[in-house]
């Protein structure tokens, strides 16, 4: 390809096809573009901007050196992922990242033949490389997995059970260990590079296999002894023992960012017999953007902001976050009590549990990428008489649904489950959402399950749950700012399994679980004008159920609506589980639950979110309206 040196490179390339005519030399300008874009594109949008900066050379590397859609190329986690859909023919939709209707945040299958396995959870991408490699295999068809994974995803256990089984693969699997916290790797510079080229080459490879083939010939206390020497000396130069150790044939570290190292490299792994083989490579989050280089954190996942500046758009003043309110609720009682202790799994900031690292460095654990490990760790310190709570996001939380299970609740062990990130998250989309955490929590026995109305709710639920040791216990609260109501000065001890009712009425009853509670109340005002008297209770818990409450409630209502931020098979299947034991609709009671739809919903606003999902106060007054068969003049119409 010829470009005109005018026109910039990346305008030429619309895919990797495009990209491969390129001649070496161009690809440096290729990638500066590129990382001008990405830049360009998330000040815009807003999005995860410091990690997809540090793999800008890598991207264009790989998409160069291999035969991708062919190769099968998965990004862990997929937060780095914008400037390879750039490059898979998705630049001209770059500016809708994380918007309705536009490109995910993370890579999807349904959005691109480049895309072959959707992420957005940590470590699994090796796991998925692998079987995209095992099957080519089985096929007899051509084409590697090639798994690019960061420093912080091989915390997680899974990435190693996966290595674990990639003898099979043979030079089909390819693992990118993307370094980009210095954790692992010696500096690197001209001779690790060097070093990265040689062993990498067929040359070394040949010779290589031509001693081991000498050395089996060996009496075996020679030939163990040959190896463990091969291995020494390949563990002493270049630093990948573990990786050996693991069944993977080791290169590295090298320059992430230096395209005239990386590309022979890649070149040698591409053309290897040799395999899996795994590349250490070290990159530096932010690169080339001097905001995001220096403040690496405050530029993983940022705002839309001022590429000139830097400057990130500031949220409107308003109500405290709820993450942050249960951060200073979790802080007052650890206080009062030394028994209290935090657990997060690789999540200090978003769960607010690095401020309570800074007064309590002690009792503060962050695990790393390791649900599973901070589930049964939490379990350990409770059944010694800690008061651990293990605060993680509502999707993570699903990686240790077994841990939960076995180590905790079986076990009946008091451990305090602090859920974040509870219902739909907006931007992040279905692979984010807590939509399910009340179906698979409230389901299990011992378990007390909680969620949150409001901000002053959650304080008292923090409290509730540091004084709980009989049981396991969870509450749920949401994304964002709270709705502004008081914070209490002292906080109260909620009795187990009871509600509040907020409203009186006396035809209609709303029983909201969670923050649709605002919903819910709104509701009830329009239902009121429309004649129709309505009570309004916040059941605080999915279980227990308060029976007291909802029974009185089913026998002296005409239509009762359960309205909860999760997926069926919680509050609303619960509440009817209970008014079909007991025979509360033999009487004629209307019976109706909103929860999420059946669906993954995809990125929107919240508030749009919701709307689709039915859940806020129009489609509650719908709902209540058509139970009753109710016009909109408010006549309610004679009953067939």
């Amino acid at each position: 390809m010829n470009a005109n040196p005018a026109t910039p490179l990346l305008d030429t390339v619309t895919n990797p096809t495009d990209l491969r005519r390129l001649k070496p030399a161009q690809l440096r300008q290729l990638a500066d573009e590129l990382r001008e874009e990405t830049i360009s594109a998330v000040g815009q949008t807003g999005g995860h901007l410091g990690s997809g900066l540090g793999v800008v050379e890598l991207t264009v590397a790989i998409h160069y050196v291999f035969n991708t859609p062919d190769d099968r190329l998965i990004w862990d986690v997929g937060h780095q992922a914008y400037p390879h859909k750039i490059l898979t023919g998705r630049r001209d939709r770059i500016r809708t990242l994380r918007q309705g209707g536009g490109l995910s945040g993370f890579t999807k299958r349904s959005e691109s033949e480049y895309d072959p396995f959707g992420a957005a959870h940590s470590s699994t991408s090796i796991s998925a490389a692998l079987g995209f490699a095992i099957a080519n295999k089985l096929q007899g068809t051509p084409g590697r997995g090639i798994a690019v994974i960061g420093d912080g995803a091989m915390s997680a256990g899974m990435a190693y059970e996966a290595m674990n089984n990639a003898a099979e693969a043979g030079n089909r699997l390819v693992v990118i260990l993307n370094d980009n916290d210095m954790s692992i790797a010696p500096p690197v510079g001209g001779l690790s590079s060097y070093l990265a080229r040689l062993v990498s080459s067929g040359q070394f490879l040949g010779l290589r296999e031509m001693a081991r083939k000498f050395a089996r010939k060996l009496p075996r206390p020679l030939h163990v002894a040959a190896k463990k020497t091969d291995e020494f000396a390949r563990g002493m130069a270049m630093g990948g023992t573990l990786f050996e150790e693991l069944g993977f044939y080791y290169v590295g570290p090298i320059d992430g960012h230096d395209l005239e190292a990386l590309v022979p490299v890649l070149e040698n792994v591409r053309d290897a017999a040799e395999g899996p083989i795994l590349i250490h490579v070290v990159t530096q989050k932010g690169k080339g953007y001097v905001p995001a280089e220096e403040a690496a954190d405050k530029y993983h996942g940022v705002q839309k902001f001022n590429v000139v500046t830097g400057e990130q758009a500031k949220s409107p003043a308003g109500p405290p976050s709820y993450t942050g309110v249960f951060a200073k609720a979790l802080i007052a009682e650890a206080q009062r009590d030394d028994r209290i202790c935090a657990i997060t799994a690789a999540m200090p900031s978003g769960t607010g549990l690095d401020k309570f690292g800074d007064l309590f460095p002690g009792r503060s654990f962050d695990v790393g990428i390791a649900e599973q490990h901070a589930v049964t760790f939490a379990a350990g310190l409770a059944a010694q008489g800690m008061r651990p709570f293990c605060a993680i996001y509502s999707t993570f939380l699903q990686r240790a649904f077994d841990q939960v299970v076995h180590d905790v609740a079986i076990q009946n062990l008091p451990v305090r489950f602090a859920i974040d990130r509870a219902g739909l998250v907006g931007a992040d989309g279905a692979t984010h959402a807590g939509s399910f955490d009340v179906t698979y929590l409230a389901t299990l026995p011992n378990l007390v399950v909680m969620a949150a109305a409001d901000e002053a709710e959650l304080v008292h639920m923090v409290h509730t749950a540091a004084l709980h040791d009989s049981s396991p216990i969870a509450f749920r609260y949401p994304r964002g700012n709270g709705v502004g109501v008081p914070l209490p000065q002292v906080p109260e001890r909620l009795e187990i399994g009871k509600g509040r009712v907020v409203r009186e009425g006396s035809k209609v009853a709303i029983l909201s679980l969670g923050t649709r509670l605002a919903e819910a109340l709104k509701a009830a005002d329009t239902l009121e004008a429309k004649g129709l008297s309505t009570t309004v209770a916040d059941l605080r818990f999915a279980k227990p159920l308060d029976t007291d409450l909802i029974r009185r409630l089913m026998t002296t209502h005409e239509v009762v609506v359960t309205v909860e931020e999760g997926a069926i098979g919680g509050l609303g299947a619960h509440v009817l589980t209970l008014a079909s034991d007991e025979g509360l609709t033999d009487a004629g009671l209307k019976i109706r639950t909103l929860r999420l739809p059946d669906v993954f919903q995809d990125q929107n606003k919240p508030e749009a979110q919701y709307d689709e999902a039915g859940l806020n106060a129009p489609q509650i007054v719908d709902t209540v309206l058509k139970a009753l068969r109710h016009n909109s003049t408010g006549v309610t119409e004679a009953r067939a």
